[in-house]
C-alpha cells in the first residue's frame, strides 16, 4: 500500500491552470486537482492576472488535494511561472494586476536597448538576456506610464513569491526566480551595473533578497485559514517552474536536458559553470539551482502548442485530429516549411527579436491542410534543436509539458534532435520537482532513482534523418535571414 504518511503537497501555478498533487514518501502520485486560471489581455499586447483570482485557484486546489488525505499533509511545496511583475505593497496586496511573462507592452523599449547596446551590457554582468515580459523593461514602462504603482509598491516580485508572501507573510524569492534579469547567478547577489545600465537603480529598494537554498517557511494564520491547513505547516518557494520541471523530469548529470512542450517552448541544461560570453547572443538566463555549484542554461522560446493550436484552429481541425494530420503528411510537410514566431511579444531564446512573426512558405494547391499542421510542428522542433544546442546538450533530453501527449509530435522532436527523448510517466514535474525539493529542504531527502523510474523512451525514426538534418539547417537560414528583416 502507498504510504500518505508525510506526503507533500506540490502546487504549480501555472499561466492558464493551477495545479496540486500529493506525492508519497515513494513518489507516488496520491491525488490531484487543477483549476484553471484567467488571462487578462488588453490593447498593446498587455497580458495580466489577478492576483486574488490565483490566490483562489491555489485554495481551491490544495483543498481538493488536502481532503483526499488521512490528515495534513508534511508540507506545501509551491512553484509556478516566472517572470513578469507582481507588483504588492507590504501586506502582499497587488498595487495593479500582476503583468505575465506573456506581455508585449515593453516591446519597443526592448528593441531599443538592443540597439542602443543596453541588453548586451546587461548580459556582459547576469548572463542573462531581457524581453518585453521581465522585470526590466517592464519596471521602466511603469515608472514612465503608471508611477504611481511603482509608488505604492513595496515589492517588485513573481507569481510564486507574490503567492507565498500572502500564505506566510514572509517576503523573499528563490533565486531561480530573480534571475532574470538582475542577479548574478555566480554570486546570488544583484548585479547594481546591471540595474544601473537599465536607469533603474532606484528599483533596487523593491526586490526581494534572494533566499538561501533549503529555506523553509510555515504557513500563517491567514494562510491556514484560506487553505484549511494548520498554522504553521512547512511551506517552500521554488524553485519555479523552469527548475522544477528539470528537477521533476530527472535532470540530475552536466549536460542533461529538459524539453518543455507548452504553451512555449522552455529549454534547459544542466551545467556546472556560468558562462557570460559577450560575443553571445544576449538571451536566455542562467539559473541557480539548489545545488550551489549547478546552474541551468535556460532558453525558454515563445513558440510552443499555442502555435499549433492555431494552426488547427485556421485549417478547422482541433487537437483530437493532430496524430491523423501527422500521419497523413510525411517528414518535411512536402516541401512548407513555417517559422513559429506567433506570440505578440516575438521571440526571446536562443535570440531576442520583439518584432518576430510567423510564417509559411512553399505551399501550393498541391498542399492540404495536414502539410500546414505539420510544417508548423516541424518549425517548432526546429525551434527546439535550436534552443537545446545552444544550450549545450549532451545528453538524451527528458520532456514534459502538454505537448508529450502527442506521439506523432514527439517522434518529430527525436528526429530533429537525433535523440531519444524521455518522457517522465508523471505529467505534473513542476510539482514534484518542488516536492522533491521541499522533502530535501526538511532532511528528510526522497530516493530519487524511486522518484523517476517511470518513464517511456521516444526514439528517432531513423528514415528522416536526413531529411531532418537538411530541414533545420534551412530552418536556421530562414531565422537569420528574416532576423536581418525584422531588425529593420
Amino acid at each position: 500500500m502507498t504510504e500518505t504518511a508525510g506526503a507533500i503537497i506540490g502546487v504549480d501555478i501555472g499561466t492558464s491552470v493551477t495545479k496540486a498533487v500529493a506525492f508519497g514518501r515513494d513518489g507516488t502520485r496520491l491525488h490531484a486537482a487543477t483549476r484553471p486560471s484567467t488571462l487578462l489581455r488588453g490593447p498593446g499586447g498587455r497580458v495580466e492576472q489577478d492576483l486574488e483570482e490565483v490566490l483562489s485557484g491555489v485554495a481551491e486546489v490544495v483543498a481538493d488535494v488536502g481532503s483526499a488525505l488521512p490528515g495534513p499533509p508534511a508540507a506545501l511545496a509551491l512553484t509556478g511561472q516566472g517572470d513578469g511583475l507582481w507588483l504588492r505593497d507590504a501586506r502582499g496586496r497587488a498595487v495593479r494586476r500582476m503583468i505575465s511573462w506573456m506581455d508585449g507592452r515593453a516591446a519597443p523599449l526592448v528593441d531599443r536597448w538592443q540597439r542602443d547596446g543596453t541588453v548586451a551590457d546587461v548580459f556582459r554582468h547576469t548572463g542573462s538576456g531581457l524581453f518585453p515580459g521581465c522585470h526590466a523593461p517592464l519596471l521602466a514602462w511603469l515608472r514612465e506610464h503608471e508611477p504611481e504603482a511603482l509608488e505604492r509598491a513595496a515589492v517588485a516580485g513573481y507569481c510564486v513569491d507574490a503567492v507565498a508572501q500572502r500564505l506566510t507573510g514572509t517576503v523573499g524569492v528563490d533565486a531561480s526566480d530573480a534571475t532574470l534579469p538582475f542577479l548574478d547567478p555566480a554570486t546570488r547577489a544583484y548585479a547594481r551595473p546591471a540595474l544601473a545600465a537599465c536607469g533603474l537603480e532606484e528599483a533596487a529598494a523593491l526586490l526581494p533578497a534572494p533566499a538561501p537554498p533549503d529555506t523553509v517557511l510555515a504557513l500563517d494564520s491567514e494562510g491556514a485559514g484560506l487553505l484549511g491547513l494548520p498554522t504553521g505547516l512547512p511551506v517552500t518557494s521554488g524553485p519555479y517552474d523552469l527548475p522544477a520541471c528539470a528537477l521533476g523530469s530527472g535532470v540530475r548529470e552536466v549536460g542533461d536536458g529538459l524539453l518543455t512542450v507548452g504553451t512555449t517552448l522552455a529549454c534547459q541544461v544542466l551545467t556546472d559553470r556560468v558562462e557570460r560570453n559577450p560575443d553571445g547572443e544576449p538571451a536566455g538566463m542562467w539559473l541557480c539551482t539548489p545545488q550551489p555549484d549547478r546552474w541551468l542554461r535556460a532558453l525558454p522560446a515563445m513558440v510552443g502548442t499555442a502555435g499549433i493550436d492555431w494552426a488547427l484552429g485556421t485549417v478547422g481541425a482541433s487537437t483530437g485530429d493532430l496524430e491523423t494530420l501527422l500521419d497523413s503528411s510525411p517528414a518535411g510537410a512536402r516541401g512548407v516549411v513555417a517559422l513559429p514566431f506567433l506570440s505578440e511579444a516575438g521571440e526571446r531564446a536562443p535570440f531576442v527579436a520583439p518584432a518576430a512573426r510567423a510564417s509559411f512558405e512553399g505551399m501550393s494547391l498541391a498542399h492540404g491542410r495536414a502539410d500546414l499542421v505539420r510544417a508548423m510542428c516541424e518549425a517548432v522542433g526546429y525551434a527546439a534543436r535550436h534552443c537545446l544546442e545552444t544550450a549545450g546538450l549532451s545528453r538524451t533530453p527528458a520532456a514534459c509539458g502538454g505537448g508529450t501527449r502527442s506521439p506523432g509530435w514527439m517522434r518529430i522532436f527525436a528526429g530533429i534532435l537525433g535523440r531519444p527523448v524521455r518522457v517522465p510517466a508523471e505529467p505534473e514535474v513542476g510539482a514534484k520537482g518542488a516536492a522533491l525539493v521541499a522533502r530535501a529542504a526538511l532532511g528528510d531527502p526522497a530516493d530519487e532513482e524511486q522518484w523517476h523510474a517511470g518513464y517511456r523512451l521516444v526514439e528517432p525514426e531513423e528514415a528522416d534523418r536526413a531529411r531532418y538534418e537538411q530541414g533545420y539547417a534551412e530552418y536556421r537560414e530562414r531565422v537569420a535571414a528574416a532576423r536581418a528583416r525584422w531588425a529593420g
